[in-house]
């Protein structure tokens, strides 16, 4: 009997949505799991002090989300999707290896007996090195595996454009599952079973999801890569540089473009007015021949919609600037706030939660703000403002920069008033270990935080990928990123600018060897007043911003000149 395999493959590619959830599902349970447990780590186990580990904690997550800029870039230039989400995911399991073979292997292991006051400096070196392969992983699937996930998908066909948005739906269902198993199950199992069984469970499920993606090779689809997208931005600039000197033309539609029929992929842009420098680069100058089939110099003459992508890029830096301090709230989480929870009575009954399953509010709160905005806020604002998103983007992105001033805010109360309770069950002698004040009260600070994401967050994400020119449109994960990596790294030089200022002669200053000997309410505040400051910013920057202007056609008539076309905002 002959068995064919097509009708296999044929099941197998109608579980597409499943299998790329599922890779994100163990990805995103491996890196919760870790970052939101690493300063227990630092200070538990490797014996780092307050300031230090909090500081390696924002350094390693900054660097884990800078990094996809560099994997979107060589993905989208050179490598192609599918192969920089292998690589990518073989450097992320040997780090997800070593990390679990420091836990295991006697000389790798930090305490050769059972507790030990300083841990082996191999195990250190061991261990720093594991969790940046996984950062180096992460740098390589994180920009690629969505967007790949999502060329497998025609929007040309109603069907397939149905399938896609079941796609996105599970993306974000198994982000979130990834979420909420990492800092429950695997923290329990790292705080009260092992860190090695722990991270060996990681291993076991990040492996096995890679396996599944890969036998989905013969039947994905590709996209061939097309080159560096910066070129043409830095030719835009050069042409702009050689034509200084030439006057703008009386009408925009004397600068040159090409015909729709022309272009391979990405649309036509809008001219507009702003950042006129670069039109210079379009002007088409009396010596240079235009025909269908001889092309200027690119390096000479650029079309109006490179000077347009060119003038995005541009335009969007002071959007990025202005969210970076976003990101600054956002570390908070996986350093002070989880440190919080440490220092807080965590028993429901006999059982003891396990310090970063808190993490799990900010969760809910994100949920929860996503389901309402988008099932009863967005039709009511689309009634009301006339806009299809019931809201702009950047209107979205700063509403949700409130919550950050909000959720800073009542982390300074609540620490300010756990730091009381401590001071006076020290001074009484009742206890030198956690404050009887429950865990719970720190609720509201994750769930403003929570609700901060969802806005801003969320939003930055829709804004990079809607606003990049087309060409770098996987690029915009990167970038959407780079936001909380940024923050993370100016977290970190927050916390050493604030220890140098404060700090005096015999040490003390807002941050000691403890949350009970530190002053983390003095750096909320701080993070509260910057919030609100560059709250004031942005509204300022986003009032007089000019959103992507795509042409809906081009004439037949204008093969190499004119920019005339309806155009849409």
């Amino acid at each position: 009997m002959v068995i064919t395999i097509a009708p296999l493959f044929a099941i197998y590619k109608l579980f597409l949505p499943l299998k790329e959830a599922a890779i994100e599902f163990s990805e995103r349970l491996c890196f919760f799991g870790l970052s939101t447990n690493l300063i227990t780590y630092l200070t538990k186990v490797i014996k780092q002090d307050l300031k230090t580990a909090a500081k390696n904690v924002n350094y390693w997550a900054g660097v884990t989300t800078m990094l996809p800029l560099l994997g979107g870039f060589l993905a989208d230039a050179y490598t192609g999707r599918f192969a920089m989400i292998m690589i990518s995911s073989a450097i992320y399991l040997l780090g997800l290896g070593l990390l679990t073979l420091a836990q295991f292997i006697p000389s790798l292991k930090p305490c050769k007996t059972g507790k030990c006051s300083h841990p082996s400096k191999v195990h250190e070196v061991a261990f720093f090195i594991a969790m940046y392969f996984i950062s180096l992983g992460t740098g390589g699937y994180k920009p690629c595996l969505e967007s790949f996930g999502a060329d497998q998908f025609d929007d040309d066909h109603a069907e397939e454009r149905k399938k896609k948005m079941s796609f996105f739906n599970w993306w974000n269902f198994a982000l979130c599952c990834g979420l909420v198993f990492g800092v429950t199950f695997i923290v329990y199992m790292q705080d009260y079973v092992s860190w090695g069984v722990a991270h060996l469970t990681l291993t076991v499920a990040m492996t096995v999801t890679i396996i599944i993606f890969f036998l989905g090779k013969p039947i994905y689809r590709y996209r061939v890569s097309l080159g560096s997208p910066l070129v043409p931005m830095l030719q835009v600039f050069v042409a702009a540089v050689a034509k200084r000197k030439l006057p703008h033309p009386s009408s925009a539609d004397l600068l040159y473009e090409i015909p729709r029929s022309q272009k391979s992929q990405a649309r036509l842009l809008s001219h507009t007015n702003k950042l006129r420098f670069f039109d210079k680069a379009a002007i088409i100058e009396g010596n240079e021949t235009l025909s269908a089939d001889k092309r200027p110099s690119p390096w000479r003459l650029a079309t109006v919609t490179q000077v347009e992508e060119l003038k995005l890029l541009l335009n969007m830096i002071p959007i990025w600037l202005t969210s970076l301090t976003f990101g600054t709230c956002v570390a908070q989480v996986a350093t002070f706030f989880i440190k919080q929870s440490t220092a807080m009575d965590r028993k429901i009954g006999n059982f003891e939660i396990p310090p970063a399953t808190i993490y799990t509010v900010t969760a809910i709160g994100m949920t929860i703000s996503v389901i309402l905005y988008d099932r009863v806020l967005v039709p009511t604002l689309r009634r009301i403002t006339g806009n299809e998103r019931g809201i702009s983007i950047l209107q979205r992105i700063g509403f949700g920069m409130i919550f950050s001033v909000l959720s800073m805010t009542m982390a300074a109360l609540i620490e300010r008033k756990r730091l009381g309770i401590a001071h006076k069950e020290i001074v009484q002698g009742v206890s030198s270990g956690p404050v009887s004040l429950s865990v719970f009260w720190l609720a509201p600070q994750f769930m403003f935080l929570g609700i901060g994401d969802a806005f801003t967050l969320v939003g930055l994400q829709e804004y990079f990928y809607d606003q990049v020119p087309d060409s770098m449109r996987s690029l915009g994960i990167a970038f959407y990123l780079s936001v909380t990596g940024v923050g993370n790294f100016l977290s970190g030089f927050l916390i050493t600018a604030v220890n140098h200022i404060t700090g005096t002669a015999n040490g003390s200053g807002w941050f000691g060897k403890d949350m009970n000997s530190s002053r983390v309410d003095y750096f909320y505040w701080l993070l509260a007043v910057l919030n609100g400051l560059n709250l004031c910013v942005f509204v300022f920057i986003a009032r007089r911003y000019s959103y992507k202007n795509v042409q809906r056609h081009v004439a037949v008539a204008d093969c190499h000149v004119g920019n005339a076309a309806e155009s849409m905002a």
